[in-house]
């Protein structure tokens, strides 16, 4: 199956800085976008840091720090509308219910990340500030 970037994904203002916003809605379940970037281990990764790096495996790390990859916008809700499945080292996000035209994609970025890098200046998603 062929993952393209999608024509109807837009970069604009959130809550959070930028996010990433649908121009049309979306069916649960659909394929939404794939967090692309250049493939790492988990040694380089340490060494760079950085807010964009999603493990795929046990040292396999994708750095998705590039303008050119869409998803790295999405940001991060507690009560997201999306979800990340690691297919043979591809981070595909599909929609976890519909997503009405409009509406900004999310996504649970995990404990280890909230943790480390949201708890500490508080989270923004509409579900922890309405």
């Amino acid at each position: 199956m062929a993952y393209e970037p999608k024509s109807f994904l837009r970069v604009k203002r959130s809550r959070a800085g930028l996010g990433l916003f649908t121009e049309r809605d979306i069916k649960k379940g659909e394929f939404v976008v794939e967090y692309t970037g250049e493939v790492i281990t988990r040694a380089e990764a340490n060494r760079r840091g950085g807010k964009y790096l999603f493990e795929t495996s046990a040292n396999r790390v994708i750095d998705g720090k590039g303008r050119g990859n869409i998803a790295r916008y999405i940001n991060h809700s507690c009560r997201p509308n999306c979800e990340v499945d690691i297919r043979r080292g591809r981070i595909l996000i599909f929609a976890k219910r519909n997503i009405k035209a409009g509406e900004e994609l999310s996504y649970d970025y995990g404990k280890e990340y909230f943790e480390d890098h949201i708890a500490p200046v508080g989270c923004r998603c509409k579900r922890c500030r309405p």
